[in-house]
C-alpha cells in the first residue's frame, strides 16, 4: 500500500510539471522524515554524494559527450552516405538508411535521443524531399533510435547494472542479439510500407560507390572496433571504452576529417553537461529513495506478496512487462530503472530469474515506452525535427512498436536469445 501511495504521488507531481528528480527527491525526504523524523535528514547529502560516484556512472557523461562531438563532427553524415550507398537500392531505401544508421550510431552514442537529433536532422528532411510522408520518416527515425537502448553500448544498461549489481559487459553482449533481430524486423515493415506505397529507390547499387563512402567513413568504424573491441575483448572496463570513445571522436574529428572547430567542441560539452545532469540529479535523488526502501524493507514485503498470489514464472514476467509499460508511458527510462529496479529485484531473485536477462527484459520495456505517448522522449523529439503531429506519427508508429513489442516477447520467454552469447563468453 506504501508503494502504491508513492507511485501515486509521483505521478500527481509529474502531472503539476515538478521536473522527475526534484519528484522523487521529495517523496524520498517526505517518506523518511514520517518514518524516523528530521533526523534521518542528517545523512541525506552524503547518500545523495556516494550515490551518483560510483564508478560505472562515469561512462554516462563520456559517451554522451562522444555522442554529441560525432554530431558536429561529420561523423554522421559519413556514415549515412556509406549506409546509402549499401541499402539505398532497396525500395524505400532511405528508410533502411535510417535503420543501418541507426545501428552505427547506437555502438557510440548509447543514447536514442542523441541518435534521433544526429541521424534525424539529416535523414528526416531528405526522406521528405523524396517523397516519404513526414509521419512515416519520423516514426521509423524515432523506432530505429530505440535500438540504441539495447545495442552496446548503453546509457540505460549502465544505470540498471549499477542498481542491480549486475555486470555491465554481460549486459553489452546480451543486447547484441535481440539488437539485430529488432533491426532486421524493423527493415521487414519499412519493406512493407515501401511496396504498399510505392516509395522511391534512392540510388542504384554500385560497388565502386560502397567503396568510396566505405574510405570515406573508415575512420568513423573505428569507433565501436574501439569501444566494443576493447570492452568484449577485457582490455578495458565499460568506463575507460567511454574514455576512449571520447578520445577517438576527438582525434577523428579534428584531425582526421578537420570538421570540429572550438565553436563546435563548445556546443557538444554544452550538450554533453545538460544531458549528463538530468540523468546524475535523477541518481543522486534517488539514493535517498533507495534508502528509505531499504531501510523499510517494502521491496521485500512487495516480493512475499506476489509470490503468494502466484509462483508461476511466466504469469511474474507478464506481470512485471506490463508494470514497466505502463511507467514507460509516464516517466523516462532513467527514472524507471532507478525508481523501480529496486523495488522489483526482491521479485526477480525470488523467481530465480538472471539478472542479466532481466536487464534486457526491462530495457526492451523503455524501449516501447520512448515511443509510447504522453511521455515518449524520443518520439516527440523526432516529431519536433520533422514538424510532425504526434498522434498522426503513432498512427503509422503502432507497426514499428509491434515490432519491438514482439522482440520484447521473445527475449522474455525465450531466455537463449539475449544469454547465448554470455553463456558462450563469460559462464
Amino acid at each position: 500500500m506504501i508503494v502504491i501511495t508513492m507511485l501515486i504521488a509521483l505521478f500527481l507531481l509529474v502531472l503539476i510539471n515538478v521536473p522527475i528528480a526534484v519528484a522523487i527527491g521529495v517523496i524520498a525526504t517526505v517518506a523518511m522524515v514520517s518514518k524516523g523524523g528530521l533526523d534521518n535528514l542528517l545523512s541525506a547529502a552524503t547518500t545523495m554524494f556516494d550515490g551518483t560516484t560510483k564508478f560505472s556512472l562515469i561512462a554516462i557523461p563520456l559517451f554522451v559527450l562522444a555522442g554529441a562531438i560525432m554530431n558536429t563532427s561529420g561523423i554522421s553524415r559519413r556514415l549515412i552516405a556509406f549506409a546509402s550507398a549499401l541499402l539505398g537500392f532497396v525500395r524505400g531505401g532511405l528508410s533502411m538508411v535510417n535503420i543501418g544508421t541507426s545501428m552505427f550510431f547506437a555502438e557510440i552514442s548509447g543514447s536514442a535521443v542523441a541518435d534521433v537529433a544526429a541521424i534525424g536532422s539529416i535523414l528526416m528532411p531528405a526522406m521528405k524531399k523524396k517523397g516519404y510522408p513526414k509521419e512515416f520518416a519520423a516514426a521509423i527515425t524515432s523506432s530505429s533510435a530505440s535500438l540504441a537502448i539495447i545495442i552496446p553500448p548503453s546509457i540505460p544498461m549502465i544505470l540498471y547494472a549499477v542498481m542491480s549489481g549486475s555486470s555491465v559487459v554481460q549486459l553489452f553482449v546480451a543486447g547484441i542479439v535481440p539488437g539485430i533481430i529488432g533491426a532486421i524486423g524493423l527493415m521487414l515493415v519499412s519493406y512493407w510500407f515501401a511496396v504498399r506505397y510505392n516509395f522511391p529507390v534512392e540510388e542504384v547499387f554500385q560497388l565502386s560507390r560502397v567503396w568510396e563512402t566505405f574510405k570515406d567513413a573508415a575512420w568513423a568504424f573505428l569507433l565501436p572496433i574501439i569501444i566494443l573491441g576493447g570492452i568484449f575483448g577485457g582490455f578495458v572496463t565499460a568506463t575507460e571504452g567511454a574514455g576512449l570513445a571520447v578520445v577517438a571522436a576527438l582525434f577523428i574529428g579534428t584531425v582526421i576529417y578537420r570538421e570540429l572547430d572550438i565553436r563546435h567542441l563548445h556546443t557538444a560539452l554544452i550538450d554533453g553537461a545538460v544531458q549528463t545532469a538530468v540523468v546524475m540529479l535523477l541518481v543522486a535523488t534517488s539514493a535517498l529513495l533507495g534508502r528509505y526502501l531499504t531501510e523499510s524493507r517494502l521491496p521485500q514485503e512487495l516480493a512475499l506478496s506476489i509470490i503468494e498470489f502466484t509462483e508461476d514464472r511466466y504469469l511474474i514476467l507478464a506481470m512485471l512487462n506490463v508494470l514497466f509499460l505502463v511507467l514507460g508511458c509516464f516517466l523516462h527510462g532513467a527514472a524507471a530503472i532507478i525508481l523501480v529496479v529496486p523495488i522489483v529485484l526482491p521479485i526477480v531473485h525470488a523467481i530465480g530469474l538472471d539478472l542479466v536477462h532481466f536487464g534486457l527484459i526491462v530495457t526492451l520495456n523503455l524501449a516501447i515506452g520512448q515511443q509510447t505517448p504522453p511521455v515518449a522522449s524520443v518520439l516527440i523529439t523526432a516529431c519536433s525535427i520533422a514538424k510532425a503531429d504526434v498522434w498522426d506519427v503513432t498512427k503509422v508508429n503502432v507497426y514499428f512498436i509491434g515490432v519491438l513489442a514482439a522482440v520484447l516477447i521473445l527475449v522474455t520467454y525465450v531466455p537463449i536469445i539475449p544469454l547465448a552469447l554470455v553463456e558462450l563468453f563469460y559462464r
